[in-house]
């Protein structure tokens, strides 16, 4: 039984205070495939008392009837994957084959994380004669966004119930149907009533009235700097925590000493993720200017290898965009690119060969960008990748670091002590070498404009908690 007609509110399913719509669309086909229910303020309400009612016994429970929910909840979240990606490859237009295994599987993966450092982790530490003690910090509210839907609910929910908070959720209304599953798994897990709440909406009308919302102790936001700085503005009356992951535009770097053909390959797989719709992900290439032009041959030889097409089917690499307001805004800075002079290697404007419905672009090049272009300067969210020459290490690293932005950066050396050199020059929450596997135990989070605070791992715990030194303590 679907519970879009739903929210989930004090460990019931529930109708909403009023009956507002939005019509859930599929981005290969453009049609509407299900009809979402849409809160207000008085739904945030409800669920905002729910969640302060549970907090003096949830903030109570021990580790290890914490832990205990969480494995239950990693248990049901497994036996029922297949229906987390079924649900992203309908609302946001993941191909099946990432959805299963790039989508669907972060959830497991950050749940063992936060599993693993909560059965190790010390809430409190003696120091001389105080007693430092780490607390729940309270009723959060939580706001996800639509291209990584179970990835940033896990990130956000996992370590606010390890520390022992209640919570709100909002997660966007572009993908609302994995929350909704996820909601169901923390009720099959026995979650105490009230602990969690779900509220289905939009930015306006329900974000707004979670971040201004006087019984909500943190908020924390993932999407656009823009809605950012809008959630930061609504909670600054109440003084309550802000925690946001926003926007970013993270360079690449190719030093000269690199295989360049396994540079560039792997450097347009990381940019084209999730049909470039990541704020993480490398969209501009810094090449040494002598290789740029063989750069750019092989990030379009590599380009198009890309399997663009429906979203059930297992070999399509590339879906579509996620609706049609960002289909024309992909569109729009494509052509802006061109109309600024930089070369277009691959791709361009319009739709894919062989494609007449559905928001796809076309996996796009371009070469020979320049700092002052917007499109080396505005976070696309597309799969398109700009490639920028360089002439020295220094200049690179300028380059890089010459952004509103500083999410992630990337570098690729041969000699991994000049890479290590290079990376710590780079202003970003996230550095990556020589392209890395993911460390879900890493920190993830921004410097500039891409936020502040950090997810994942020990850092995303300590997000919700306060910090109290009772003095006067005596020794342990």
């Amino acid at each position: 039984m679907s519970h879009a007609a739903q929210f989930y509110i004090d460990g019931c399913w529930v109708e909403p205070a009023s009956a507002r719509w939005f019509d859930l669309v599929d981005p290969s086909t453009e049609g509407p495939f299900e009809t979402l229910a849409v809160g207000n303020a008085d739904d945030v309400n409800r669920a905002v008392a729910a969640a302060r009612r549970a907090f003096p016994a949830w903030s109570a429970t021990s580790v290890a009837e914490r832990v205990a929910l969480l494995r239950r909840v990693l248990q049901i979240y497994e036996r029922r994957t297949d229906e987390f990606a079924e649900a992203m490859r309908r609302e946001m237009g993941a191909p099946i084959t990432f959805a299963r295994n790039g989508q669907a599987a972060r959830g497991p993966a950050h749940l063992n994380t936060l599993i693993d450092v909560l059965e190790r982790f010390a809430f409190e530490e003696q120091r001389g004669s105080t007693r430092v003690v780490l607390e729940a910090i309270g009723v959060c509210g939580l706001i996800t966004p639509w291209n990584w839907p179970v990835n940033q609910i896990v990130v956000k929910i996992a370590p606010a119930l390890a520390a022992g908070c209640t919570m709100v959720l909002k997660p966007s209304e572009y993908s609302p149907l994995s929350a909704l599953l996820f909601a169901e798994v923390l009720d099959e897990a026995q979650l105490p009533a009230g602990v969690f709440n779900l509220v289905n909406g939009d930015g306006p009308d329900v974000g707004e009235a979670i971040a201004s919302h006087p019984d909500i102790d943190m908020v924390s936001f993932t999407g656009s700097t823009r809605a950012g700085v809008l959630v930061a503005q609504a909670a600054a009356p109440t003084v309550k925590r802000v925690a946001q992951e926003l926007g970013g535009k993270s360079a690449n770097i190719l030093l000269d000493d690199v295989d360049l053909e396994e540079a560039v390959k792997r450097g347009v797989a990381a940019c084209f993720t999730n049909s470039g719709q990541s704020c993480s992900i490398p969209t501009r290439m810094l090449v040494p200017r002598h290789l740029m032009n063989d750069a750019a041959q092989i990030a379009k030889r590599a380009a198009q290898t890309y399997r663009v097409g429906p979203t059930d089917d297992p070999s399509t690499q590339l879906g579509p965009l996620v609706n049609r307001a960002q289909f024309e805004r992909v569109q729009a800075l494509i052509q802006r690119g061109i109309d600024e002079g930089a070369r277009l290697v691959a791709g361009g404007t319009g739709l894919p060969a062989g494609i007449d419905k559905g928001y796809y672009a076309k996996p796009t090049i371009f070469a020979d960008v320049t700092p002052d272009m917007t499109i080396a300067r505005e976070e696309i969210f597309g799969p398109v990748l700009s490639m920028m020459p360089y002439e020295s290490e220094e200049e690179a690293i300028e380059i890089a670091n010459g952004t509103d932005y500083g999410l992630a950066a990337y570098v690729q050396s041969a000699d991994l002590t000049r890479a290590r050199k290079v990376g710590r020059a780079l202003r970003a929450g996230g550095v990556h070498l020589n392209y890395p596997p993911a460390d879900f135990h890493a920190p993830f989070g921004g410097y500039k404009r891409s936020g502040n605070g950090r997810e994942w791992g020990e850092a995303g715990l300590r997000e919700y908690l306060e910090t109290k030194a009772i003095v006067g303590y005596g020794a342990s």
